[in-house]
């Protein structure tokens, strides 16, 4: 007995036994069998090149399982109404929590969401004027921009004592919204010559709206409608004729046997294309809405989005649209000014949530700014915001490169945070490529050794100063610190710009040099995206690659989104004597048992639907008579697998040469992307894979300026040095860049900079600095120059 107790002398609960999060064979997408024990209670880093498996592993295995389970608790009635999840593909998963998934997912474009309504900031704003407010004008939804004031009355039948009893009854509801722009701030004037050439019939062309074709459903009701003569040019038609095809109210009509409603051509696209986020769109549709379609601030309610009543009632002298326009951290400020003891805890409440927007680096935003417009790395911490003050322990938060889109400066302030959630006794899991918060991490898992089919490997598990003297290629690049440029190259000229006052730009004056690599930088929210996308004209010459999402189904693919399928489609077509559309998956040539989607889904309601390989076309997506057409000895589907690399030879030579395809193939590998299958499901793609996809699409446009907001987003360090070379062979072939980026390699790579500040917000606006890198280090004048600096060691 007392040789047992020398050998242990603490008795472990078994209960404190499960501090492990155990993963075993996962092979979600590109994962080959991957075993990994992550310690609970701490912070882990995974790392790896763009493409190597890390969000395969940590949001599609362990986060998915998660919550999978966790919908399970609920009942069936319950989990209909939500997403349903299928188990990854995973032999154990044991010892998980609760995981809160913190991504880097843009916020819904929808125009009537703000930074407000997102947060519950708004909310909370709402109820607090309905009861300090004076004049007191009714509850919280007078104050909201989503509730319209409605009235009516009329005749109630009730049932009382027996008898059938009728009542007049009257209702009213007080509501927010102003009624001119319906909440949404902005009212859009269309310009009538984009819509129709006036000197043309109706019958002879004259819309130009794309879809409003006269051989189709609206040609058939243009000619049945009996308002106008569909062969007299629009120019001819009375003030009638003209105001029913433009403003006609809803009317029922019968054409052709069909009972039909017709309205004018602005309502009906006020309905279906203007309600919709302009960003959304198919290209070829927003083309048409920038080009028709002037947006310009509602005169009723000068861009508030709120009636006058709602403006009217005041707190201390200050509308509801007067605080959600201040920038938030003078709003905590006069938060702190009011005291009353009627509504103390909502005060307490919104000051927590104001004071975490100061703490997480967003308090230069106002509660009214548009949702949609937040960069990527904006909304992810907007979404942290509800997490900071919560009390739950033993939680696994999971981060998807939460320094996006921050300064080397404002990166200190967020490894603080993501340190204390894991020090309240949480498990945090992050995706992360920079250094600065690599350092941080408790325990590091660095997946690959490459990309797609090279990746799916646990390369090393352990501690920082472990992985530097591995000899993976997180290790080796871990320590790389790119040096300052020793030449810089002379501009061929300049683009100025004169009184940039977008957002918060302080009427700013400064020359873009032409011909150089410029990188504008500063700390978030000092107006660098303003400085570019807003003053400079994005018109002749200006090929701008912004942050925006890359919108696709599980049938796009990079063969699809780049336009890299037609000239293929073309070429199987010419040498086989066929249409071009038999080589489309979603087209004539689809296989008609799974629709070309090469599985067949079987929805099974509140549970995961079942994905299964259609037998038919064995996953190929094509009808078998389509696979007897050869190019170069190869079948469209053969193609389709081809990975960037080979199908670059492919069509460079021989038999299948086709020029077009293979100059859009040479930009894919330029950016990195030569392992990627032609054929890979967009959905499938990491966010640095996309992001590279999109400079590639890009790229092959004309022009002779480049605007790239930050192209690092999503980039392994190994990764940066490929994009630096391509920057610099595009500088080289004649063309000017200019790229928004806080990655100090990419500045110290840089000719000129222009460093905006000193802070964000009102503090910001400013240019701090321009000239060389070399000129920075040497200044150490802004905050940008002394991180640049320790970066280089000068």
């Amino acid at each position: 007995m007392g040789t047992t107790t020398d050998t242990q002398p603490t008795t472990v609960h078994v209960a404190d036994s499960h501090d492990r999060i155990r993963v075993h064979g996962a092979r979600e997408n590109n994962l080959r069998d991957v075993t990994v024990e992550l310690p609970k209670r701490r912070l882990t880093v995974f790392t790896g090149v763009s493409g190597s498996g890390k969000s395969s592993l940590v949001f599609n295995t362990i986060a998915a399982e998660s919550q999978r389970m966790i919908n399970e608790t609920y009942s069936a009635f319950v989990q209909g109404f939500m997403p349903t999840q299928a188990r990854p593909d995973v032999d154990v998963l044991d010892g998980l929590t609760t995981a809160i998934i913190v991504d880097q997912q843009r916020m819904g474009a929808d125009p009537r969401s703000t930074v407000g309504t997102a947060t519950d900031a708004n909310a909370m704003l709402r109820i607090l004027f309905s009861r300090l407010g004076q004049p007191h004008i009714g509850s919280s939804q007078a104050f909201s921009f989503n509730v319209a004031s409605i009235s009516g009355a009329g005749a109630v039948t009730l049932e009382r004592a027996g008898q059938t009893v009728k009542e007049r009854r009257e209702f009213s509801i007080t509501g927010g919204m102003c009624p001119r722009c319906e909440g949404r701030g902005s009212v859009n004037d269309i310009d009538l010559t984009q819509l129709y050439d006036d000197t043309k019939s109706l019958n002879g062309g004259a819309l130009t709206i794309p879809g409003y074709t006269m051989d189709g459903w609206y040609g058939r009701i243009f000619s049945g409608v009996g308002f106008f003569d569909p062969d007299k040019p629009i120019n001819r038609f009375t003030k009638k004729e003209l105001h029913d095809l433009l403003h006609k109210e809803p009317t029922k009509v019968k054409i052709e046997g069909i009972n039909l409603t017709y309205e004018g051509l602005i309502p009906k696209l006020q309905k279906s294309i203007l309600s919709k986020d302009v960003d959304a769109l198919q290209p070829h549709i927003r083309a048409f809405v920038e080009r028709a379609v002037t947006f310009t601030t509602c005169p009723d309610c000068g861009g508030t989005r709120l009636n006058e009543v709602a403006r009217s009632s005041k707190i201390g002298g200050a509308s509801i649209a007067d605080v959600c326009a201040m920038q938030i951290s003078d709003l905590a400020g006069w938060v702190r000014t009011l005291h009353e003891p009627s509504v103390a805890p909502l005060l307490q409440t919104l000051q927590g949530t104001l004071d975490s927007f100061v703490e997480i680096g967003l308090g230069y935003l106002s509660l009214d700014r548009p949702s949609g417009t937040l960069s990527g790395g904006e909304a992810q911490r907007t979404k942290m915001i509800r997490h900071l003050g919560s009390s739950l322990t033993d939680v696994t938060y999971v981060f998807d490169e939460p320094t996006v889109g921050l300064h080397p400066h404002d990166i200190q302030r967020m490894n603080g945070l993501l340190l204390r959630l894991r020090d309240k006794g949480n498990t945090v899991l992050v995706v992360e490529h920079k250094p600065e918060t690599i350092a941080i991490a408790d325990h590091v898992v660095d997946l690959g050794p490459g990309a797609g089919t090279a990746g799916g490997t646990v390369c090393f598990e352990g501690t920082v100063e472990e992985l530097r003297a591995s000899g993976t290629v997180t290790g080796r690049h871990l320590g790389d610190r790119a040096r300052i440029r020793p030449t810089v190259r002379t501009p061929t000229g300049t683009l100025p710009i004169r009184g940039a006052t977008a957002h918060n730009l302080r009427d700013v004056d400064v020359d873009v040099p032409l011909g150089v690599l410029v990188v504008v930088t500063g700390v978030a929210g000092s107006g660098k995206s303003s400085l570019v996308h807003g003053s400079i004209p994005a018109g002749a010459g200006v090929v701008s690659v912004d942050q925006g999402a890359i919108r696709g189904s599980r049938r796009s693919n990079p063969a699809t989104y780049t336009g890299l399928l037609e000239p293929i489609r073309k070429a199987f077509a010419k040498a086989n004597g066929v249409k071009p559309a038999l080589f489309s998956a979603n087209s004539e040539g689809a296989c008609p048992t799974c629709n070309g989607a090469g599985v067949i889904y079987t929805d099974l309601a509140m549970m995961a639907g079942v994905a299964t390989r259609c037998e038919e076309c064995e996953g190929k997506r094509f009808q078998a008579a389509v696979l007897e057409y050869h190019l170069g000895g190869k079948d469209i589907s053969e193609v389709l697998a081809m990975s960037v690399t080979e199908a670059e030879r492919f069509f460079g030579a021989g038999e299948a040469r086709t020029p077009a395809a293979h100059a859009v193939l040479v930009r894919l590998a330029d950016v990195g992307l030569g392992y990627v299958s032609l054929g890979q499901p967009l959905t499938t793609l990491s966010g640095g894979e996309r992001q590279r996809l999109k400079l590639a699409t890009h790229m092959g446009e004309k022009g002779g300026v480049y605007v790239l907001d930050e192209p690092t987003a999503g980039l392994h360090l190994a990764d940066v040095e490929q994009l630096l070379g391509l920057l610099d062979r595009l500088v080289e072939s004649g063309k000017s860049v200019i790229v928004v980026e806080h990655h100090q390699a990419v500045m110290a790579h840089a000719d000129w900079i222009i460093d905006l500040g000193p802070g964000a917000g009102h503090d910001g606006g400013r240019v701090v600095f321009e000239g060389t890198p070399a000129d920075l280090v040497a200044g150490r004048s802004t905050l940008t120059g002394q991180h640049l600096a320790a970066y280089v060691g000068g």
